[in-house]
C-alpha cells in the first residue's frame, strides 16, 4: 500500500485590526486567517503571541514590528502594512532575517492631499474654535473680528517634504488657490517636476521665513525628530499656519503650544501627533489649533485601496512572487 502524502500545510496569516471582510477574501481563500473582529489593539506581549506561528502579518500604523517580535516569530516571511509610512517597522531587523516588508504608497496620495487642503483652511480660518464656541451656545451676536483668521488665497505656502504627497498639495495650492509655493527637500526636485508643481526650492530656514503657511509632509526618521522645535517656529512670520499631516515627532508640542499660546503663530493643524492616540495635554490647551485623529486618508474608497494594497502583496509573496510595493531602500 503507497503510503499518502499528508497535504502541504497552509501558510498562516494574521491581520491585526479588523478590516473589510470582502477585501480580505482573497487571503481566506488562500491561506489560514486569523482576524481581529473586536478590533482591540493588541499590546506587543499579545502582538507577539498572536504572531508567533504566523508566516505574513497585514498591520496598520498601531502595531509596531521590532527585534523583539521578530525574534518570537520564526516563520515569518512577509510584513504588509497598509499605511505608506513604515516608521513603525524595523526594516533593517526584517532583513537580516530574510523577512520582506511591504507598504501602500501611491494609493493614499490625493486623498492625504484633500485633506491636507482642508486642514490648512480650517485652521487658518479657525474653523475648530468657531465651532466649539458655537455648540458651547456662547454665540450672541455677530461682529466683525470675530473668529478673523487668515486668508489662505494668493499667500505663500511653504511645503517640507515634497514627496507624492507634497507634490499633490503644491499643485491644488497653486492651481486652485492661486499660492505661490515653496518646498523644501533634502535635495532639490528635477526640474520636470518642480514645473508640474509649480513650486520652488528654498532651505529650511529661508521656506520658514518667506512663508505665510507651513505644511508638513515628510516622513518620520531619526534625523527628522522636532524638525519643527522653538527655534524653528520664531523663524516663521508672525501669525503663520503650521499643518503637519506627516508624523507626531516631526513637532515640537510643547514649544508649539507656547507658540500658539504668545500669539507668535497663528494657527495650527495637526493630524498626527507623539504618542497616538493619546494628545498631549498642552497641545489641547492651546488656542487656535485644529487637531484630528489621524484621518487624512481616511476616505472609505481610499481605505479599502490601501487594505487590498496590503492584502496583494501578501498573496504575491506567500505564493512565491516578488513583492508589488516593497518599502525602499534605505539608501533610496
Amino acid at each position: 500500500m503507497t503510503k499518502t502524502q499528508d497535504p502541504p500545510q497552509r501558510a498562516r496569516v494574521l491581520v491585526a485590526r479588523r478590516l473589510f471582510d470582502d477585501v480580505l477574501e482573497p487571503l481566506r481563500q488562500s491561506f489560514e486567517l486569523h482576524c481581529n473582529p473586536d478590533d482591540a489593539i493588541a499590546s506587543p506581549a499579545q502582538l507577539r503571541a498572536l504572531a508567533a506561528d504566523q508566516d505574513g502579518l497585514l498591520i496598520t500604523a498601531t502595531e509596531r514590528i521590532d527585534e523583539a517580535l521578530l525574534d518570537a516569530c520564526p516563520r515569518l516571511r512577509v510584513v504588509a502594512t497598509m499605511t505608506v509610512g513604515f516608521d513603525h517597522i524595523d526594516v533593517d531587523a526584517c532583513a537580516r532575517r530574510g523577512v520582506v516588508v511591504t507598504h501602500a504608497p501611491d494609493v493614499l496620495t490625493e486623498t492625504t492631499a484633500d485633506f491636507g487642503m482642508a486642514l490648512l483652511l480650517g485652521a487658518a480660518r479657525q474653523l475648530g474654535d468657531a465651532q466649539t464656541y458655537l455648540r458651547a451656545g456662547r454665540w450672541t451676536r455677530w461682529s466683525a473680528d470675530l473668529f478673523a483668521g487668515s486668508d489662505v488665497h494668493g499667500t505663500t505656502l511653504g511645503i517640507v517634504g515634497m514627496g507624492r504627497i507634497g507634490r499633490a498639495v503644491a499643485r491644488r495650492a497653486a492651481l486652485g488657490f492661486g499660492m505661490r509655493v515653496l518646498y523644501h527637500n533634502r535635495r532639490p526636485l528635477d526640474a520636470a517636476l518642480e514645473r508640474e508643481s509649480g513650486a520652488s526650492w528654498r532651505s529650511l530656514d529661508e521656506l520658514l521665513q518667506q512663508s505665510d503657511h507651513v505644511l508638513l509632509a515628510l516622513p518620520y526618521s531619526d534625523a527628522a525628530r522636532h524638525v519643527i522645535g522653538a527655534p524653528q517656529l520664531a523663524r516663521m512670520r508672525r501669525g503663520a499656519t503650521l499643518v503637519n499631516i506627516g508624523r507626531g515627532g516631526l513637532v515640537d508640542e510643547p514649544a508649539l503650544a507656547a507658540a500658539l499660546h504668545s500669539g507668535h503663530l497663528g494657527a495650527a493643524g495637526l493630524d498626527v501627533f507623539e504618542g497616538e492616540p493619546v494628545p498631549n495635554p498642552v497641545l489641547l490647551q492651546a488656542p487656535r489649533l485644529l487637531i484630528t485623529p489621524h484621518i487624512a486618508s481616511a476616505s472609505l474608497p481610499t481605505r479599502r485601496a490601501m487594505a487590498r494594497v496590503a492584502v496583494d502583496n501578501l498573496l504575491a509573496v506567500l505564493r512565491g512572487a516578488a513583492p508589488l510595493t516593497p518599502v525602499p531602500a534605505a539608501n533610496a
